[in-house]
């Protein structure tokens, strides 16, 4: 039986490194989620014959198990079933959360369990306690990234979060929790107020870390926690002998990780000034004044300019995904495409609030895969383009990342919108981004606002280029 299911956990791991691999393009990335899931339903069920169960048959272990399942999938499918687009990246963090807070489950129970006269090795306590640390950090602070992200009123002000000496205290909250899971993992019989503190100090650690942290960082904070949960589920694949867990929490950590790095890279910091940067002044002096005014433009006038471009390059954001602008969007490009304008799509790494945020809502609005490049792909274009319409985006476009260096953006890539002969916004209204600034896009003399809902000034372009004819 042994050889079995090692094989199965052998062929869970094929799976997995499959689906992440389709995962990689979008025209496969659907296909990639399915092979994926069969891997992680193979493993679910071989844990039924597994020998660390059918050793000690306890029928009600079995129910229990059955019904967590029912009850988890059960929400699970409502939730992503009922969950909009918009709300998938705190969608996500809570999940990733329930890995985390599974694996320092796993851990608590191991470090609470009577081993009777075979005590566990050394190395073995220290692994569960490292996992419990990293999966208690991961659980808790994917709380409150999901918070924020769901803007839960208790979340909104990031500023109250953050005081003098911050770092120090958070500082010695993980250094007491480092220190007792040192003392428990040594001691080998620890009590069970002894883990109970260990634990809060691990959860106290995560929330402080993540809620001084504003919504525009989220998407790298996201990927570092989706990185913690996969390593805290390797390190409990040890503890427990598990293969499946060991693979499957090493490809989860280090995608995490690359992915991490790769989204500060796009910003131009490190995951250090990501996570630390809110407890520091920001800047290295005062920011340099925006001149110029804000020109609006009403959408029919913006319709007329992009029906009679050659080329017009859409940058969505945030705010497109918050009007659910973007099936509007693409029924205003198929338009112009008819006229023979070429339309682009381009991508900002940090654009809305998850790694290729924008990309699935493009793609859930139907538009093809060769229209979206990223910013590296497409930022030259810009020089070429007629119309630069930028929908709901905000810090990821803002010049003052090339000129000013006192902005807390300075440094930070950017697309290239400003070199367009035209840029028109569309804005609700006239506030800052996150990072606080204001943009000096917006006051550029070849700039334009439209001010309204993505979607409501979207349908107004849509009938002002039906009424060119």
């Amino acid at each position: 039986m042994g050889y079995l299911i090692e094989t199965v956990y052998f062929l869970t791991a094929a799976l997995f490194i499959l689906g992440l691999k389709r995962m990689s393009h979008p025209t496969t990335a659907r296909s990639g989620i399915v092979w994926a899931g069969y891997g992680m339903v193979l493993a679910t069920v071989v844990s039924f014959v597994h020998p660390q169960i059918t050793a000690n048959i306890i029928p009600t272990n079995y129910v229990l198990m059955v019904v967590a399942i029912a009850i988890g999938g059960a929400i699970a499918w409502w939730g992503a079933k009922k969950v909009p687009m918009t709300a998938m990246p705190q969608m996500i963090a809570i999940y990733n959360g329930m890995g985390g807070g599974a694996a320092a489950a796993i851990a608590a129970v191991e470090l609470l369990k009577n081993h009777g006269d075979k005590v566990p090795q050394t190395h073995i306590l220290i692994m569960a306690v490292a996992g419990a640390l990293i999966g208690a950090v991961a659980f808790s602070g994917s709380v409150v990234a999901f918070g924020k992200l769901q803007e839960l009123k208790f979340f909104k002000d990031d500023a109250k979060f953050r005081f003098t000496g911050q770092q120090k205290a958070n500082a010695v909250i993980f250094g007491a929790a480092v220190l007792l899971g040192l003392v428990i993992a040594l001691s080998h019989s620890a009590s069970g107020a002894l883990i109970s503190v260990f634990f809060l100090l691990a959860l106290a650690f995560g929330a402080m870390m993540a809620l001084p942290i504003g919504g525009a960082d989220m998407p790298v904070v996201i990927s570092l926690f989706n990185a913690f949960t996969g390593l805290a589920v390797a390190l409990e694949g040890f503890v427990l002998g598990n293969s499946a867990m060991i693979i499957a929490g090493i490809i989860v950590g280090s995608s995490g990780t690359l992915l991490t790095l790769m989204m500060a890279k796009a910003m131009n910091r490190s995951v250090s000034n990501v996570l630390f940067s809110n407890w520091a002044a920001l800047g290295s002096g005062e920011a340099q004044a925006v001149t110029g005014s804000l020109k609006p433009m009403e959408p029919p006038d913006a319709a007329i300019q992009m029906a009679y471009a050659s080329k017009v390059i859409i940058v969505p954001g945030y705010g497109m995904a918050v009007a659910q602008a973007q099936h509007k969007i693409w029924e205003m490009c198929k338009l112009l495409i008819e006229r023979d304008v070429v339309v682009k799509f381009a991508i900002h790494p940090v654009a809305g609030r998850m790694p290729g945020h924008m990309n699935v809502l493009l793609a859930e609005a139907g538009v093809p895969y060769d229209l979206i490049f990223d910013m590296e792909e497409i930022n030259e274009e810009f020089l070429t383009a007629d119309v630069a319409l930028v929908i709901g985006a905000n810090d990821v476009v803002n010049p003052a990342a090339r000129t000013d260096k006192a902005s807390p953006i300075y440094g930070m890539p950017i697309l290239n919108v400003d070199h367009a002969k035209n840029v028109q916004v569309i804005k609700r209204g006239k506030g800052v981004g996150f990072a606080g600034i204001e943009n000096a896009l917006f006051f550029a003399d070849n700039t334009r606002m439209v001010y309204g809902d993505a979607q409501k000034v979207a349908a107004g372009m849509i009938q002002g280029i039906k009424d060119l004819g």
